[in-house]
């Protein structure tokens, strides 16, 4: 290991971005996709980098983690199956399995590498759960893999890097129409659709072209210390309109689903996340940030 370790910087925008400081770099690896790196850090615990780009720390993963399963897990009617593309810190996987109906649960994540790295210093963020008998691990093409599935799944998550290089074939409307064909009648599709104020034109876009595919759209966002940003998840279906339910609602069907305590997803926050103020709501109805400048794409 490098005796001098680099202040873990990532860029937003060209203007502006995020770092961190590493006390020391616990493993590194290049698999055939990607430069994998785990760092000790003062306020994160471990994080994790895939080509020098933050993607989970201990600390903060249920700030990720929490908004992108729970939402959609709660808001259907009555889970049985999900199907999980990327997710190979495995945190993702964890989430589900508080949901006691879910019966299977998928995971398609394209680097094995990321797994073996994830099982070797994430338990905090996995905690088991590549190995819990519900959960089904399989190496490949995400993008392929879903294409088989025809109507398969009440639930689909992408938990993805950001939409550049390889992944951005995973985004977009044909992207999304693929994935639909995954969803059992009334599933819900997961994404996240990056940051309102560093990126509003991705948001923006991302959310005309879920509508494109969906009937029913909406979105949550939350503050992820990892991204230095607040943060957008975009839940598309044809039958469940997730923004519709309120405080009591969320939390009737905490209460009678998820075993174990949640540290974000509550009723309460869980209805908020999905009220907008006036300026995210113009960035997601694809008009410009709040100073009508487009800060990035």
């Amino acid at each position: 290991m490098n005796a001098k370790v680099p202040r873990l910087d990532e860029a937003l925008t060209a203007g502006h971005g995020v770092y961190f400081s590493a006390t020391r770099l616990i493993d590194s690896h290049t698999s055939p996709f990607q430069t994998i790196e785990v760092f000790e850090t003062a306020d994160l615990g471990r994080l994790m980098r895939l080509d020098g780009c933050n993607m989970v720390s201990e600390a903060d993963e249920f700030l990720y983690h929490e908004p992108l399963i729970h939402p959609a897990a709660l808001a259907h009617p009555a889970p049985r199956s999900a199907l999980i593309i990327g997710g190979g810190d495995g945190g993702a996987a964890e989430e589900l399995l508080k949901h006691d109906a879910i019966a299977q649960v998928t995971l398609c994540e394209l680097d094995a590498e990321v797994v073996a790295m994830a099982r070797a210093h994430f338990g905090a963020v996995h905690r088991g759960a590549f190995d819990e008998e519900r959960v089904r691990l399989v190496i490949g093409d995400g993008l392929a893999f879903a294409a088989e599935q025809r109507a398969a799944c009440d639930l689909v998550f992408l938990d993805l890097t950001d939409p550049l290089g390889p992944a951005a074939a995973l985004y977009g409307e044909e992207a999304y129409r693929r994935f639909a064909n995954a969803l059992a009648p009334g599933g819900i599709l997961v994404t996240h659709i990056g940051s309102p104020f560093s990126h509003p034109a991705r948001v923006g876009t991302a959310m005309r072209e879920l509508r494109q595919v969906f009937r029913h759209v909406s979105a949550c966002f939350v503050h992820i210390p990892i991204y230095g940003a607040l943060w957008g998840f975009a839940l598309a279906s044809d039958k469940v309109d997730a923004a519709a339910l309120d405080g009591a609602s969320w939390d009737a069907r905490r209460v009678a689903r998820v075993r174990g305590a949640l540290q974000w997803a509550d009723g309460a926050t869980l209805a908020a996340a999905f009220t907008l103020p006036p300026w995210i709501g113009g960035v997601v109805a694809g008009r410009s940030s709040a100073t009508g400048v487009q800060h990035g794409a």
